[in-house]
């Protein structure tokens, strides 16, 4: 069980070039960002279904990095490293990485990490606590009890969302779903639309918002959502 697609986040470029060869050979789509910053810049920063960084990166540190990837996506994180010290590994499992391995490192050995992350989020995934969408208070209830008032557009794109049941919308589907729903925060379209939910979620609840995006395609909800 391999992810589909994967971004790689290292400034050692030897190293780089020779795990995203590999990675490539097992069939995985990989994109690979020198620096942080980068990443974070890009197009789509949350829309990988994995993640494999160093500690120590240009512009923004690995901790750092990964306490913004947690509050965006819930994808697989694996940290490959050479920072030693004392606290490294507690500091990188607190800040949401899944496996830790330390450089040197085998790039078979990164395979077999990735995949047993992979694995077990997809038995997690079996057991996904329930979003619900309630159409009658027009909110969006989270698993922990938390409720997120929804805009029209946003009610429109829920609506979306639970009728394809996991899987990626396309763009075009959402746009035709959102013409007749009026923007009261006028510019952004719908990615505007998308991140203006997601901060809504984010700031009413500690559970990850699991709109997430999928480059070039659309967008999917990453959980389990049910209307009432």
């Amino acid at each position: 069980m391999l992810p589909n697609t994967l971004a790689l986040i290292d400034d050692d470029l030897p190293y780089t070039d020779g795990l995203s060869r590999h990675l490539r050979g097992l069939g995985i789509e990989v994109t690979t960002y020198a620096d942080s910053a980068d990443l974070l810049a890009s197009a789509q920063p949350y829309s990988h279904d994995f993640y494999v960084t160093d500690l120590m990166l240009p512009s923004v540190d690995g901790i750092d990095l990964m306490n913004v990837l947690r509050r965006r996506t819930s994808a697989g994180i694996l940290v490959v490293s050479g920072r030693l010290g004392a606290d490294t590994f507690k500091q990188v499992i607190q800040a949401g990485a899944d496996m830790y391995l330390a450089k040197p490192v085998q790039f078979e050995q990164v395979a077999v990490a990735i995949e047993a992350v992979q694995r077990r989020a997809g038995v997690a995934g079996l057991v996904q606590q329930t979003w619900h969408l309630d159409r009658r208070l027009g909110q969006l209830l989270a698993p922990d009890g938390a409720r997120v008032d929804l805009s029209a557009r946003d009610r429109a794109l829920l609506e979306c969302f639970v009728e394809s049941n996991g899987d990626v919308v396309p763009r075009e589907t959402l746009l035709v779903r959102l013409g007749g729903a009026p923007d009261p925060e006028s510019s952004g379209g719908l990615n505007g639309t998308v991140f203006r939910l997601r901060r809504r979620i984010e700031r009413a609840t500690s559970a990850a918002a699991p709109l997430q995006a999928k480059s070039g395609i659309g967008y999917a909800f990453r959980a389990p959502l049910k209307a009432i």
